[in-house]
Parts: C-alpha cells; structure tokens; sequence
C-alpha cells in the first residue's frame, strides 16, 4: 500500500514562507477581468480568460480563478503555490510543502510550471477523474475539459438520496468512495500510488470544508458540485481551521475502507 511519508533529513529546501493565515494575507492578482462577488474579502472569482493556462486538478484552478495564485496559471513557483494553498484553503505548512515540492518533483520541474503542467500523463494526473475524461492513448496530457454531465452523476453517489434535497445534502467518505467504485468501473485500473491520489484530492477537500450536520457530517453538495463543476470556492466561506498532512492521510484510509467494503458486497 502507498502511504504518504516525509523522511527528516532527506533532503532540505530553503525558501520564505508565510505564517499560517487565519485570513488569507495574500494580495490577489487583480487583472481587470469581469469579477462576481468574493467569498473571502478580496478574492472575487474569475471564470478563466483565453489564453489562461489550466490544469485537470480544481483545487488549483479554483486557486487561480480567485488570485490566490496568479490569475492566468503561468510561471508558478514552489512559495507561490505553498503560501496560495495555505492562504486559500487552510492548509498546515508541512502539507503544503508536501503537496507542492512533491507535485514539482513529479512532473520533473525544479523552478516555475503553469497549471497545464499537471496534466503530465502518469505523473500526479491519473485516469478516472470524477469530471475528466481518461488521457486517450499516445496524449502526453490529460484532458482539462470537465463534462457537466459527470458532475451531476455526482449527485447519484450521494445518500441518503439528494436528488430531491441537494441544498441541505452533505457529502461524506462513503459518499466519495461510491464515487470512486462508480468512476474507476469505466476506466483502466490504476496502479497503487494514483489510486492513492486519486483518494488524497477528495480526503482533502473532506477535511478542509467538513460540516457538522444534524444527521451526517461532510461537505456541503452545493460546495463540492460548484468546485467540480466551475472551480470556484463557496461564497461566504473563509478556512476555518488548519489542515494537516496526518487528517488527510486519516481521511484517505477511511475512503480507501469503504471503497474495500462497496467493492466485496458487489
């Protein structure tokens, strides 16, 4: 099994970055593009422009269409990206480097990326993406157009049934590993370490916008179709606690278990 693991004294790197937020201290990129209103005080949303670069990975562009990272995805550095994940979502420094450091490393870039990069086939990008299609065969990049129609599958996974009830209808693991069972059924099976992160998106958007409701806890529908679907944060929302490495390892399993059980009662 593929476990996530940061080994002290592998290696060191040496860069600035900021204090964990409590509010994002990042000045947003502010193009002169059509903005809507901002879900945290000066971070509208800006649907992408022509020209912008984009990844297959909506925690990023979401990133990019608020300005926590530069608005077009071009020319992105490792603090840029560590400080835009600490200040957009919350994330704990270790996690963030984590996540950042790692991404660079795997797709083979030491200094700057634009988001497109991620795309890189076989690298952090792998098959059965909720919204995306499967990179056809000789594509060195994965395709970022998201299907609309996959988003709202999304919807199906969901219990109990929030076909009727999708404004008040929370998204727990169990949920996400119907999603993943449903997902993986129409695409080639991924090896160990993909399907791993294929489990670590979801753990972590599970743990950065978890929700106490009255019968279930998890995130909020209406959030996670508007972050697949147009990759934008939820309106009004600020992070309201720091995100770390090991809750979203624990988050993880915990999806990994029900994806076990979901497939062995099928």
């Amino acid at each position: 099994m593929y476990r996530f693991s940061i080994k002290a004294g592998a290696f060191a790197i040496i860069f600035p970055v900021p204090p964990s937020p409590t509010k994002s201290l990042i000045m947003p990129d502010t193009k002169s593009y059509p903005l809507e209103k901002c879900p945290v005080s000066g971070h509208e949303y800006r649907a992408p422009q022509p020209g912008d670069s984009r990844s297959v990975c909506p925690a990023l562009n979401a990133m990019a269409n608020h300005g926590y990272i530069p608005r077009d995805g071009k020319n992105l550095t490792i603090p840029t990206v560590i400080s835009g994940l600490k200040a957009c979502y919350g994330l704990s420094t270790g996690l963030a480097a984590f996540l950042t450091i790692g991404g660079f490393l795997w797709i083979s870039k030491l200094f700057t990326i634009n988001l497109y990069d991620i795309g890189r086939h076989g690298r952090v990008e792998h098959n059965a993406s909720l919204v995306h299609a499967d990179t056809p065969e000789g594509e060195e990049y994965a395709p970022t157009k998201i299907h609309e129609d996959w988003v709202e599958e999304v919807v199906g996974d969901i219990q109990p049934c929030a076909l009727e009830c999708r404004q008040e209808s929370l998204v727990d693991a169990e949920d996400v590993a119907r999603m993943r069972v449903r997902r993986e059924k129409t695409s080639p099976v991924m090896d160990a370490v993909h399907a791993e992160v294929a489990r670590g998106e979801m753990a972590l958007i599970l743990g950065i916008w978890e929700t106490k409701g009255v019968n279930k806890t998890g995130v909020p529908l209406p959030w996670l179709l508007d972050w697949l679907g147009k990759e934008r944060l939820p309106e009004g929302w600020a992070p309201t606690h720091q995100q770390t490495l090991t809750d979203t390892v624990a988050r993880s399993k915990s999806i990994r278990l029900w994806v076990e059980k979901l497939r062995s009662g099928q």
